[in-house]
Order: C-alpha cells, then structure tokens, then sequence
C-alpha cells in the first residue's frame, strides 16, 4: 500500500558554508478544496531533511506544496532522473 499526502515547504535553512540546505514541511490543511480533503485524511504532520546535494535541495521552494508517497522499502520504483 502507498500513503500519498501533500506537504508544504515552509522554510529552507542554509548552512553557513551554503554546501547543504535542510528543508522543512507541514502537511497541508487550508488554502483550496483539495487541501481541506487532505486535511481531513492527513491532518497533521511535519517532515525534515538534510540534503547536501545541490541537484535535490535546488527542487525545493519556499511556499510550494509537494505530494509525497510513502510505501515500504524494497517494492520496485520508478523515479525521475534529476538533470
């Protein structure tokens, strides 16, 4: 099974030496119709990474909402390729 939810990317923190960004997100629950349904189904929720690849972190916008899919590890995935 997946669990698919929509986040909100509500801050990026530089490091000092600008090699890594961590990115924070809330789910999100106001702002149109869809995002009341989520909230109904994901009514909370925080998500926090570290990433010190500047091809990943540079996909983050401060504002922008994400979808985000979660399914155990190991089931087959096709993902995008960053270039």
């Amino acid at each position: 099974m997946t669990v698919k939810a929509k986040f909100r990317c509500h801050f990026i923190q530089k490091a000092d030496d600008d090699s890594s960004r961590t990115i924070h997100m809330s789910a999100v629950t106001s702002g149109s119709h869809e995002n009341e349904g989520w909230s109904n189904l994901t009514p909370g929720g925080q998500i926090q990474m570290h990433i010190s690849n500047p091809e990943a972190f540079n996909q983050f916008e401060q504002g922008k909402e994400y979808y985000v899919e979660i399914q155990p590890a190991g089931r087959v995935s096709i993902t995008a390729d960053i270039n």
